[in-house]
């Protein structure tokens, strides 16, 4: 992330350098500066929803207003008056501001199309996207696939009793567990309240179950660390192939969550 950063400064310098020894021939580079804005925006839509709203956007768009009007003056210094220096930083400024929320805005609604705006997994249209590609592989090599229905239990007790705020940790907490315990090519989403599902890729049913102890115990010692009165059922299906459809395949995995979850009340 710093690496990013540190190119979009670098950006800015460059295009104050050519900007500077261009305004001698009459050209001006002062639209450029859009650029960096843009790509700041653009990192800064992913980081905005995961913590407070970010204001780098606005501050690198300061930066370029302060560096353009910079340059003009230097260029005719001291024959530029010091109200138009000051007229030209405060309007660009505005502008490069408005066009950094705009963008980041934009990119924030793109990203999260597709993603749970609190924890950051896939939603259920990623799912229901990646769920399908798995199935055609699965029909091609012949391969199994498993998918988890995770529930968590007691959830709205702790809600109630904690907050709001609390029952987001715990999803938070929940979602950093499935990440942990699944790979890249796996895909791990969000779907309800706190309803998750995982799918994984090339992995039988040996191996699932394998799976499901490691994410059972990391999740009661991470629940445990917090004090939280809440665990998580989990229902799996392993398959192979296109014969049944992903509703079935989700249905039955729901279905067998709840079987374990009803096997834990009194």
């Amino acid at each position: 992330m710093y690496w990013r950063f540190a190119l979009i400064f670098t950006e800015i310098i460059l295009i104050t350098y050519v900007d500077y020894r261009m305004a001698g021939l009459y050209y001006s580079l002062g639209v450029l500066y859009c650029l960096p804005i843009i790509q700041t925006a653009h990192v800064s839509s992913v980081r905005a929803l995961r913590r407070t709203d970010s204001r780098l956007p606005d501050a690198i768009g300061v930066i370029c207003a302060i560096a353009w009007s910079a340059v003009e003056a230097i260029v005719i210094w001291p024959f530029f008056p010091y109200g138009a220096l000051a007229m030209n930083i405060f309007t660009r400024a505005i502008t490069f501001t408005v066009l950094g929320r705009v963008m980041v805005k934009l990119f924030r609604e793109k990203e999260y199309s597709r993603r749970d705006a609190l924890t950051g997994l896939a939603n259920r249209t990623e799912l229901t996207e990646r769920f399908e590609i798995e199935r055609m592989r699965s029909e091609r090599t012949g391969e199994p696939y498993s998918i988890l229905f995770i529930d968590i239990d007691r959830f709205k007790i702790l809600n109630d009793t904690l907050g709001h705020n609390t029952g987001d940790e715990a999803l938070i907490a929940l979602a950093g567990i499935l990440n942990e315990n699944s790979r890249k090519v796996d895909t791990v989403s969000r779907i309800g309240g706190d309803e998750f599902v995982v799918l994984f890729t090339s992995t039988d049913e040996k191996t699932c179950l394998g799976l499901i102890a490691r994410i059972m115990e990391a999740s009661d010692r991470r629940f445990r660390d917090h004090g939280w009165q809440i665990s998580i059922s989990i229902g799996s299906v392993t398959e192979t192939g296109t014969e049944r459809s992903i509703e079935e395949i989700l249905s039955e995995a729901d279905n067998r969550m709840y079987s374990v979850k009803r096997g834990k009340r009194p």
